[in-house]
């Protein structure tokens, strides 16, 4: 058996992308292409996610339950996020679709991305590559942004993403 060295935070976003899918045919160059991810990183994070008890081991099915256990109760203080500066990009968080319908704020969170068309503090995508492959996927802007409140961890918004997350992915 392989050695696991833990999850990296490009396996959340593959994860996030199997699921938007909203079935189990799918390939391993489709999420490549998806997410502009090579696809040996693409294997690598499967065999993680397989070690760790987050995909099936014939890598098709997502054992959903497990995964809401490591986003509500792991990510935020594996994958945690503090806002940086005001810069261009594409809303997330609170800021997004579906939490700024239901949360009014001033403050705007954005990944960083230079076709954006928000300004807003910074907020490091779980992936380079993330404001790229959402703008392409609405269903994973709006799982990647309820992720990026529960790393947030400001109570209220964390509350919320988790029962939003909760109806997406169950």
């Amino acid at each position: 058996m392989k050695k696991h060295n833990g999850m990296r935070p490009h396996d959340i976003v593959i994860l996030l992308k199997i699921i938007s899918y909203g079935h189990e045919n799918w390939l391993m160059k489709d999420l490549g292409y998806d997410l502009y991810i090579s696809l040996s990183e693409i294997s690598e994070s499967l065999n993680r996610s397989v070690l760790s008890g987050l995909i099936s081991s014939n890598k098709k099915r997502i054992m959903k339950s497990c995964l809401l256990d490591f986003l509500v109760f792991g990510l935020k203080y594996v994958f945690p996020q503090k806002p940086g500066p005001l810069v261009r990009g594409i809303k997330t968080s609170h800021s997004s679709l579906p939490l700024s319908n239901i949360i009014l704020s001033e403050e705007i969170y954005v990944w960083p991305y230079s076709e954006g068309n928000s300004r807003g503090f910074s907020i490091e995508p779980l992936h380079p590559n993330v404001p790229k492959a959402c703008i392409k996927d609405p269903n994973l802007h709006e799982l990647l942004s309820l992720v990026d409140a529960i790393r947030l961890g400001n109570k209220r918004e964390f509350n919320i993403a988790v029962e939003e997350l909760k109806q997406r992915i169950s």
